[in-house]
């Protein structure tokens, strides 16, 4: 019984029926053994169970915060939306924004001499370079200016310098943490310490599903050609403290892209049918006692692997895509599981209304040899995402899908190595990096903020990964500062408690 349902129960005249009465009948004698258990029960609670009620009549209950966590479909964000999906091209291991985006001419004169003190200020290095001169390394990659933005790509990309113009670079992006795990914990879940859930979370928990046949936050991990070293952990897009439905699921670039999801050989659907309605009946009951929300979840999640048998099949044969769109994102697109190949289905998951796709392309962790290392990330990655941008603006969805661009810090000015050297690398970097975002409400051909001569401190209009992540809450229609989840007592968000802003200066 309900807390609520028990406090009317407890208010019934009958349970205050004068017990001297003469002749009470068996009924009233029971319901009196029945309201002496309660007031025992109550005396020794305290008022936490009129709390309890109280809080099943304002809507703060277990089953109104079930209600709450389990959208059953799109619902209306609380403000004008410019955005209805995100695909963010989650680059993990921090490339170099001195070879890339971040143009520096004048560093050719610094070439080999130590950094100056007044440009590092004692800022912290890892244990990777801390011992080691801090000597300047110029870009090993020309550039190109758009003449029409001036926005500055580096030459590794020039398909994506093509579309330069449509790009919104943000050169001022910082963070607070030098190391891969905490930084990209931190670039996704908005804290270092994994156990929050992830951006692709929130927005699938503030925003619900417009596709009741596919998961609302997909994931795609390119499939290397060659072994990656680079963890990618599950918390990376994971649902943290909020019901287990908002997490992303992982799509796969093998016989079943999503594991646990056909049926057993000779398994008729119909009959799978007949035992998710069963089950279903089952956990329902079980809801109505325990009030446990991930009882919903699980229910969902049954529904939806139901539907998912037949909508993940259609979703992953690109046989009906014409020869042009793979020819358009390059020759890596026929190779299931690519970067490239993702990138189409990052588009069809679009074109499907799933809310929030995050492709994975690890190895950008430049240590060492640089100019052959860099050079192949940016091989497997400037035609598809090139390609992409191109393929939503001729379709028509690049105005309401925001497409991200960028990795959990950046890369450092001085060589890691021999600076001169072809084996010379770049180390961590978190003061500044550049990312670029492009349609969804962003301005198209715009160059925000800036960086000092050395590309190591920001001097232009900040960024925080906060920011970002306002930024992008806001663009879906979202306040980053209401959309809280009760966890432990306390309300979390994604921006945290530190502060946060909306980058208003690059919207339209």
């Amino acid at each position: 019984m309900g807390s609520l349902e028990l406090l009317l129960v407890m208010s019934s005249p009958e349970l205050h029926a004068d017990p001297t009465a003469t002749d009470p009948s068996p009924a009233w004698r029971q319901d009196c053994k029945l309201a002496a258990t309660r007031r025992q029960f109550l005396c020794g609670a305290g008022v936490s169970l009129g709390s309890a009620a109280l809080a099943e009549l304002l809507g703060a209950g277990p089953a109104a915060a079930a209600g709450r966590a389990e959208p059953a479909s799109a619902k209306s964000p609380p403000f004008r939306a410019r955005a209805r999906s995100v695909i963010f091209l989650t680059q993990s291991g921090g490339p170099s924004q001195l070879e890339l985006y971040d143009h520096k001419p004048g560093l050719t004169r610094w070439a080999g001499t130590d950094l100056p003190e007044s440009v590092r200020m004692g800022q912290r290095l890892t244990t990777m370079t801390a011992s080691q001169k801090q000597l300047v390394m110029p870009a090993r990659a020309g550039f190109t200016r758009s003449p029409r933005s001036g926005a500055t790509v580096g030459e590794w990309l020039p398909h994506l310098a093509s579309v330069a113009d449509e790009l919104c670079f943000i050169k001022s992006m910082h963070t607070d943490q030098i190391n891969h795990a905490p930084a990209m914990t931190q670039f996704l879940t908005g804290h270092q310490i994994p156990g929050r859930p992830s951006m692709g979370g929130w927005v699938s928990y503030g925003l619900g599903s417009e596709n009741s046949n596919l998961p609302e936050y997909l994931v795609m991990i390119s499939r290397m050609q060659r072994p990656s070293d680079q963890p990618l952990y599950d918390h990376y897009w994971g649902s943290g403290f909020l019901p287990s439905r908002f997490q992303g699921v992982k799509l796969r670039s093998a016989k079943d892209p999503v594991l646990y999801l056909r049926d057993p050989e000779g398994l008729p659907r119909e009959l799978r049918r007949g035992m998710l309605n069963g089950l279903g009946d089952l956990n329902r009951m079980r809801f109505h006692e325990t009030r446990d929300p991930e009882i919903l979840t699980r229910i969902r999640q049954y529904e939806m692997a139901f539907r998912m048998q037949a909508s993940v099949p259609e979703l992953v044969d690109l046989s009906d895509e014409p020869e042009s769109v793979f020819e358009s994102y390059g020759p890596d697109a026929v190779r299931a599981g690519s970067y490239a190949a993702n990138c189409i289905l990052a588009r069809r998951l679009v074109e499907r209304g799933v809310r929030f796709i995050q492709l994975f392309h690890p190895d950008w962790d430049h240590h060492s040899r640089l100019p052959s290392w860099c050079v192949a990330r940016c091989r497997d990655t400037d035609q598809p995402t090139a390609a992409l941008v191109r393929d939503l603006k001729q379709r028509g969805l690049l105005d309401d899908t925001l497409v991200i661009w960028g990795g959990e810090f950046g890369r450092g000015v001085a060589g890691q190595g021999q600076w001169d050297s072809v084996e010379a690398g770049r180390d961590h970097h978190p003061r500044c990096f550049t990312m670029w975002m492009a349609g969804g409400g962003v301005r198209p051909g715009m160059t925000y903020g800036a960086t000092d001569d050395f590309s190591y401190n920001v001097a232009e209009n900040p960024v925080h990964v906060r920011d970002l992540h306002a930024t992008v809450l806001h663009l879906l229609g979202l306040q980053h500062e209401t959309l809280t989840y009760r966890h432990q007592g306390l309300d979390f968000r994604l921006t945290g408690v530190e502060p946060a802003r909306v980058v208003r200066e690059i919207l339209l």
